[in-house]
C-alpha cells in the first residue's frame, strides 16, 4: 500500500485488519458520533476497496453515525493511531493483532468466515470445515517447473512486511521446519515487495521466483480476473491460521463497541449486508475469540526457539 491517507466521510475507517460487527437500530441525530475505520489486512485486495466503501455506508445508515473509511497506511502508521484511538476500528493482519492484545491496545470485535469452496479453484483447498481460518499461498508463476518448497531453495523469494502473518510469520515457521536458520540460509535473494498485491506482481511477471501471500487476497483478485493473479499457481498452503480480523482500539469511546459488533455479526442476515459479504467471498462474522489466533502465536513461538534469523530488508 502507499502512505498516501485517504479518508471518506460517510463511510467506515477501516483500521488494521478486517471488519467490526455493527448493528444499530437507533439513530443519533443530536449525538452523532464518528468512526474511523482503517484497512491494512482484510478480506479483499487494494483493487476491493469498493467493498470497504460499500460496508461504510451500510454501517453508517444502520447506526446513524460518520463512518470513514481510511487506506494506504502502513503497519506501523496504522497501530500507531489505534494505540492512540485516532482510528477507532481496523481490518488488521492477525500477527499484530496477537502482538496489540498482548500490549493491552486492541481487543477483537468480529472474525470473517470465508466462504470459497473446494474446487472452485484447482489448486485452492477452501475453507470448508475451517470457519475463521485463512492460508498463506506459496506461489510460483503458472509456467514455472518449481513444484514444491524443495524446488524454491537457491531461488530468489519476495515477502510483502515482517509485520505479516501469511507474508512473513507462517513462510518463516516453514523454513524453520526445514532446517534453515535464516532466509539467506535458504534463497539467493530476498526482496521486501511492501504488498502481497506487489509480491503477486513480482511472481507473475517472473522478476521473482516464488512467494507466500494472503489467500484471501489472491483470491478476490482471481474472482475479478485480475492478470496477475490469473498467472501464478498455488504450490502449497501454509496454515491455516486466524483470519485477519476485525480490531477495536482501546481508546476507542465503549459505548460504540456493542452496536458495532451487533451490526457486524447481523450483517449476513441482512439483504443488503449479505450482499456485500458475498461480494468480498465472507459468509458470516463470528463473534470474538482470541483463542482462534493461538495457531499464529505458536508459528512465532517456533521461529523464536529455533533462534531463526529475521531478514535485515
Amino acid at each position: 500500500m502507499n502512505l498516501a491517507l485517504k479518508i471518506k466521510k460517510s463511510t467506515l475507517s477501516l483500521v488494521l485488519g478486517m471488519t467490526l460487527p455493527v448493528i444499530a437500530t437507533h439513530a443519533m441525530a443530536a449525538d452523532k458520533k464518528d468512526i474511523k475505520m482503517v484497512i491494512t489486512a482484510a478480506f479483499v485486495s487494494n483493487k476491493g476497496m469498493p467493498v470497504y466503501e460499500n460496508m461504510a455506508k451500510y454501517l453508517s445508515n444502520k447506526l446513524g453515525w460518520q463512518v470513514g473509511v481510511v487506506s494506504g497506511m502502513s503497519y506501523n502508521q496504522v497501530d500507531n493511531f489505534l494505540d492512540k484511538g485516532t482510528i477507532q476500528v481496523g481490518f488488521v493482519c492477525g500477527l499484530p493483532y496477537t502482538h496489540k492484545f498482548k500490549e493491552g491496545k486492541y481487543d477483537l470485535l468480529a472474525i470473517p468466515v470465508m466462504s470459497l469452496k473446494k474446487g472452485v479453484y484447482p489448486d485452492a483447498k477452501g475453507y470448508e470445515g475451517h470457519p475463521g481460518k485463512y492460508y498463506s499461498y506459496t506461489i510460483v508463476r503458472k509456467d514455472s517447473s518449481i513444484k514444491s518448497w524443495a524446488d524454491m531453495k537457491g531461488k530468489s523469494y519476495a515477502y510483502n512486511d515482517q509485520g505479516s502473518n501469511s507474508g512473513y510469520n507462517l513462510p518463516r515457521a516453514k523454513l524453520v521446519s526445514l532446517g534453515a536458520k535464516s532466509w539467506d540460509d535458504y534463497f539467493s535473494k530476498v526482496v521486501v515487495s511492501g504488498s502481497h498485491e506487489e509480491s503477486i506482481h513480482l511472481v507473475a511477471t517472473g522478476k521473482i521466483d516464488s512467494s507466500s501471500v494472503d489467500s484471501l487476497v489472491l483470491d478476490y483478485d482471481r474472482s475479478i480476473k485480475d492478470p496477475d493473479a490469473l498467472n501464478v499457481k498455488i504450490i502449497e498452503h501454509l496454515g491455516p491460521a486466524g483470519s485477519p480480523p476485525v480490531v477495536i482500539s482501546r481508546k476507542a469511546d465503549p459505548s460504540i463497541i456493542n452496536d458495532l459488533k451487533a451490526a457486524f455479526l447481523g450483517m449476513h442476515k441482512d439483504p443488503e449486508g449479505k450482499k456485500i459479504l458475498e461480494s468480498a467471498g465472507v459468509t458470516r462474522f463470528d463473534p470474538p475469540n482470541d483463542k482462534n489466533y493461538n495457531d499464529i502465536r505458536n508459528y512465532e513461538k517456533k521461529a523464536i526457539e529455533a533462534g531463526f534469523k529475521d531478514h535485515k530488508g
